[in-house]
């Protein structure tokens, strides 16, 4: 998509979001894992429950997981590695295409502690709907091969 015709979209993806990089451009941001297990703990303690298996990322996954299990039942937390984005998902997975829910009341959590929690909308977003200027001639080979079509499939992946 074109740059001018990207003006104006909702989400912009900054470098970083697919987890791919070119080690002469520097390494990509780090999301700060103890402010996750902070906010995970702060949140399974607003649903009267407990954080479970916490998984830090690993190559080739853009991102950590993580359970809560409370009142309203065991929700799995994405976190992406590289910026700091929450969403939810029913199971784990290597990675994920449009399996994403919403995001339970108490994710406000997440929010109160500098992390955007990502709703289902758009992480089920069309491509066509994201400002991808920032994507690079690699990005975009890996979107194409792994035929890539909605943000969350972008955001949330494990690209060899």
């Amino acid at each position: 998509m074109a740059d001018e015709e990207n003006a104006g979209l909702g989400f912009a993806l900054p470098r970083g979001a697919t987890g791919f990089f070119r080690p002469e451009d520097g390494p990509l941001p780090r999301t700060d894992l103890r402010a996750f297990r902070t906010a995970l703990s702060a949140a399974a303690r607003a649903d009267g429950g407990r954080v479970r298996e916490v998984e830090e990322q690993a190559y080739p996954r853009t991102f950590h997981t993580a359970a809560v299990a409370g009142r309203t039942g065991e929700h799995v937390v994405l976190c992406h590695a590289h910026h700091a984005w929450i969403a939810f998902v029913d199971e784990r997975r290597m990675w994920y295409r449009d399996e994403f829910v919403e995001p339970p009341v108490w994710s406000e959590t997440f929010a109160h502690a500098g992390f955007t929690v990502l709703s289902r909308k758009c992480l089920r977003m069309p491509l066509s709907g994201v400002d991808t200027s920032a994507l690079t001639p690699a990005e975009w080979r890996e979107v194409r091969y792994y035929g890539v079509m909605v943000l969350g499939e972008l955001l949330f992946n494990a690209w060899d």
